[in-house]
């Protein structure tokens, strides 16, 4: 004879899915879930980043990524314009973007490349900023987000790969916090 045992806990809410980790393993999305759980991924996130940059305005941010393209992009093409845009994360479920406009000048060809970065990214740490630079600037070379472009990224910032994992951690808490952000 069998018998079965009714739980006598109240059920548990179900785990959102972690649409920002989907691309990563089962057990690294099941950490994650535990330190939900626990209610300490923002505790883990503020340890590893305690403060936000001080890059507030667009004329700052432009001479941010115009001195990471002259360090690593001294030939590439100029970029014209970066701002932060507080439409881009709503419109383009995006975090940045990288926009090349060409315009006929006289008998040539010239390309305008502009650089838009969500605002959310003014109440950041650094190492968030500069992993969407990176990412937005290897676009001036690596048009598709294929191998020679991370490695482009990779080239730019050694921990690009670990950055955007945290990030992708920033915005689940984002999520499961009902938008509240830990810094700024």
């Amino acid at each position: 004879m069998w018998y079965i045992l009714a739980s006598t806990d109240p059920p548990q809410p179900a785990m959102p899915p972690l649409k920002y980790l989907s691309a990563y393993s089962q057990q690294t999305q099941e950490q994650v879930a535990q330190l939900i759980a626990q209610n300490k991924l923002g505790e883990v996130l503020l340890k590893r980043y305690p403060k936000a940059h001080e890059i507030r305005n667009d004329k700052a941010l432009y001479q941010y990524v115009q001195d990471l393209k002259g360090e690593f992009l001294r030939n590439a093409d100029p970029i014209n314009k970066v701002e932060f845009d507080s439409k881009i994360h709503v419109i383009n479920h995006a975090l940045g973007l990288h926009t090349s406009i060409s315009r006929v000048q006289g008998g040539k060809l010239k390309a305008k490349h502009e650089i838009r970065v969500a605002s959310m990214f003014k109440d950041v740490p650094l190492e968030f900023l500069r992993m969407i630079a990176v990412h937005e600037l290897a676009h001036v070379k690596e048009k598709q987000h294929d191998k020679p472009f991370y490695k482009l990224c990779a080239y730019m910032e050694p921990n690009y790969h670990q950055y955007e994992f945290d990030l992708r951690l920033y915005l689940t808490q984002l999520d499961i916090a009902g938008g509240q952000r830990l810094w700024g």
